[in-house]
C-alpha cells in the first residue's frame, strides 16, 4: 500500500517531507480517510525519538494495513508543526476521517497505540 508516492509496506515506511505529499494531495486529504492514520513528529537529533522509533516500527509490523503511519520530522515540516501545535516531540496524532482521534506528547507503550487505533477499527 502507498502513501502519496511513499512505501508504508517496506521500510521505511514513512514519508520524513510532508511537503512532498502536500504536492498531491493536501494535509486534509491525507487525515481524511476511514482509515486510521497514525502521524509520528519527531527529529533526528532526539533522544526520545529514536528509543519510540522501533515501537512505530513494530506497530506498522503487526496492524499492517489496517492502520496507516506516517513519520514527520518537525525540523523540516516546520509550519505544519507550528500549524499543529506541536511544540515537543515525540508527538503522535490518530486522524480518522478528518478528525483528530487522540493527540499524545512522549513515549507511548504499543499496547496503548494499538488499543487506541483497534478502538476504531471496528
Amino acid at each position: 500500500m502507498s502513501v502519496y508516492g511513499c512505501n508504508i509496506n517496506q521500510l521505511p515506511y514513512f514519508c520524513f517531507q510532508i511537503d512532498q505529499i502536500m504536492a498531491k494531495s493536501s494535509f486534509k486529504d491525507l487525515i481524511n480517510s476511514n482509515t486510521p492514520l497514525l502521524i509520528d513528529f519527531y527529529a533526528d537529533w532526539c533522544g526520545p525519538c529514536k528509543s519510540f522509533s522501533p515501537i512505530i516500527d513494530q506497530l506498522k509490523d503487526e496492524m499492517g494495513d489496517t492502520v496507516r503511519v506516517i513519520k514527520i520530522d518537525v525540523d523540516k515540516n516546520q509550519s505544519l508543526s507550528q500549524k499543529l501545535k506541536v511544540m515537543s516531540i515525540p508527538t503522535v496524532m490518530i486522524y480518522q476521517n478528518g478528525k483528530r482521534k487522540f493527540e499524545g506528547k512522549g513515549m507511548h507503550t504499543l499496547q496503548d497505540l494499538k488499543q487506541r487505533l483497534k478502538d476504531l477499527i471496528k
